[in-house]
C-alpha cells in the first residue's frame, strides 16, 4: 500500500477527465515520502483490524492520568465544550505512551502528554508530529490480523499529505502514490495519509475500495463483461459523467467526495499509475488467447487510519500482490471473473462431476499463471508458501519483543493448499477489535 492539483473545472460542470499528469507547481510543492520502512502487504481484500493489547506499554508509570475531560481554562468549570471530546483522550494518552516506550529516543512521554491532553482540552482533538503519524501508521499495519505480510511493516513508506483535502489534491497525489509504490515493478509499500476528521469539519472521502480496480458491466443476458465487484462504482461514475467502453478490464476512474452529500469529483488513471500484467502459462500457449490481466498494486483505499484517537478516512495503502489474491480469488470466483470452467475447458478435464477434481486442477494452473506472469514481468509478487513462512517469522520475532500476534485464522490461511502451509497448523493470538492504531472499516457518511 500522492497529490496536489490546480482545479481545471468547476464544480457544476463535471464534464472534463482529469489530465494524465499534475501542474509542475503541484508536483514541486508536493512533500516527499515520510519514512523509510519495511515492506509487507495487507492482502488485497484483506486488509483489516487486529489485536488488543499488543506492544501497549500499559503497565508502566504514567505520569499523567490516561483520561481527562474537557474543563474551563483555570476556572474549575466546565466551558461549553462538549461532554465529550471529539478525540478521545484514553486513546492518545495510550498511543503516547506505545509511542515512547517502542521508540526510546523520543524520551520521557510526560511532557508530550500534556501537550496532548491540553490540546484536546482546548480543540477537540490534537495534530500528530510527523514521526507519531509515521510509527503509528506501521503499527496500524503490524496490528492488521487479516493480513500475512506483517513481516516487513517497519518498511512501509509513510507520506504526510495532511495539509491536503481538496479533491483535485487527493487526486493528484493518488496518481503519484501509484507511481511510488509500481517502482518499475519492484512494489514498494506505501501509505498517503491525508487530512483527519475534526470537529465539525469530516474530511473527503474516496469512494472506491481500491486506487486500480476494474469496471464491471452486467449483460442482458445474466452474464457480465468486467468484474462485477466494480459494478456499482462504475455505475455511479456514468452517472457522474464518465464515459466507459465496456472492456473486461477497464479501469475505473477515481472517486472522491470533499463533504458528506455533496457530489463527488471523478478522475480517469493516467496511464503511467497503472501497471498491468498480461497472463500467460509456462506450458500452455493457449493460455495467453484468454486475454487476461491484471494490475501490480492492490492499493486500498476504502479504510480510515486510526491512530490514538484520530480518525483519517482518506489514507490509502499497499503492499504486494500473493498469487493467490488475483490467482484463487479475482480471476476464479464465481461472483468475479470465474474463469476456473473456461480454464478447465482449454486443459480437455472432465468437468462432468465434481469428483474428477476438476475445478481444484484448473484452480492451480490458474494459479501457475498468476506466478509465472508477474515474474516474467519482473512485478513483485509472493506466493503462499513462502509467504506463509515469511509470517511465521514474523509471529516469532514478536513473541521475543513479548508481544502478541493476532491473527485470523480464516484470512491467513491461504485459499490454495491451505493444508500444505505452515500456518494452517497452528493457533493464533485473538483478535480484539478495539486494537489501535488499525485500519478499520470507514463508517459512511
Amino acid at each position: 500500500m500522492s497529490l496536489i492539483f490546480n482545479r481545471l473545472r468547476t464544480r457544476s460542470t463535471h464534464s472534463s477527465r482529469r489530465p494524465a499528469s499534475a501542474p509542475a507547481a503541484a508536483q514541486a510543492s508536493a512533500p516527499a515520502a515520510g519514512c523509510p520502512y519495511a515492506p509487507a502487504h495487507p492482502t488485497t481484500g484483506a486488509p483489516g483490524p487486529a489485536p488488543a493489547t499488543a506492544g501497549r506499554p500499559d503497565s508502566r508509570p504514567d505520569p499523567l492520568p490516561a483520561v481527562r475531560r474537557p474543563t474551563g481554562h483555570g476556572t474549575g468549570r466546565l466551558t461549553p465544550h462538549p461532554a465529550e471530546p471529539f478525540t478521545d483522550p484514553a486513546e492518545a494518552a495510550a498511543f503516547v505512551r506505545q509511542f515512547h516506550h517502542e521508540q526510546p529516543a523520543a524520551g520521557d512521554p510526560a511532557e508530550r502528554l500534556r501537550a496532548v491532553l491540553d490540546e484536546i482540552d482546548r480543540t477537540g482533538t490534537y495534530e500528530h508530529t510527523r514521526a507519531e503519524l509515521a510509527y503509528g501508521a506501521k503499527l496500524a499495519w503490524r496490528n492488521a490480523a487479516r493480513c500475512i505480510g506483517r513481516l516487513y511493516w517497519r518498511s512501509l513508506v509513510v507520506r504526510d499529505l495532511r495539509h491536503l483535502g481538496s479533491a483535485d489534491d487527493i487526486a493528484a497525489e493518488c496518481f503519484e502514490h501509484l507511481r511510488t509504490a509500481t517502482n518499475g515493478g519492484r512494489i514498494r509499500p506505501v501509505v498517503s495519509v491525508f487530512a483527519p476528521d475534526r470537529p465539525g469539519r469530516p474530511a473527503a472521502r474516496i469512494l472506491n475500495q481500491q486506487l486500480v480496480r476494474y469496471a464491471g458491466h452486467p449483460g442482458a443476458d445474466g452474464g457480465w463483461t468486467g468484474d462485477p465487484a466494480g459494478a456499482r462504482l462504475a455505475a455511479r461514475a456514468r452517472d457522474l459523467g464518465w464515459k466507459c467502453a465496456e472492456e473486461r478490464f477497464e479501469v475505473l476512474p477515481l472517486l472522491v467526495q470533499e463533504r458528506p452529500g455533496e457530489r463527488p469529483e471523478w478522475y480517469e488513471l493516467p496511464d503511467d499509475t497503472t501497471l498491468e500484467v498480461e497472463l500467460t502459462h509456462p506450458e500452455h500457449d493457449w493460455f495467453a488467447e484468454l486475454g487476461l490481466r491484471w494490475y501490480a498494486v492492490p492499493a486500498i483505499s476504502d479504510m480510515t487510519l486510526e491512530i490514538g484517537g484520530v480518525r483519517y478516512p482518506t489514507a490509502p495503502f499497499n503492499g504486494w500482490y500473493m498469487g493467490t489474491e488475483i490467482g484463487a480469488r479475482n480471476l476464479a470466483d464465481a461472483d468475479r471473473y470465474d474463469m476456473l470452467a473456461t480454464v478447465a475447458g482449454r486443459l480437455g478435464l472432465d468437468t462432468s462431476s465434481d469428483r474428477t477434481l476438476w475445478r481444484d486442477r484448473a484452480l492451480v494452473e490458474l494459479n501457475v499463471a498468476v506466478l509465472h506472469s508477474f515474474q516474467e514481468a519482473g512485478v513483485t509478487m509472493a506466493d503462499h508458501h513462502t509467504e506463509s513462512a515469511r509470517f511465521l517469522k514474523h509471529v516469532a520475532q514478536e513473541q521475543r519483543l513479548g508481544r502478541p500476534t493476532p491473527a485470523d485464522w480464516s484470512w491467513i490461511v491461504p485459499p490454495v493448499s491451505g493444508g500444505l502451509t505452515p500456518v494452517y497448523h497452528r493457533y493464533y493470538d485473538p483478535v480484539d477489535p478495539s486494537l489501535r492504531p488499525a485500519f478499520t472499516p470507514r463508517e459512511p457518511w
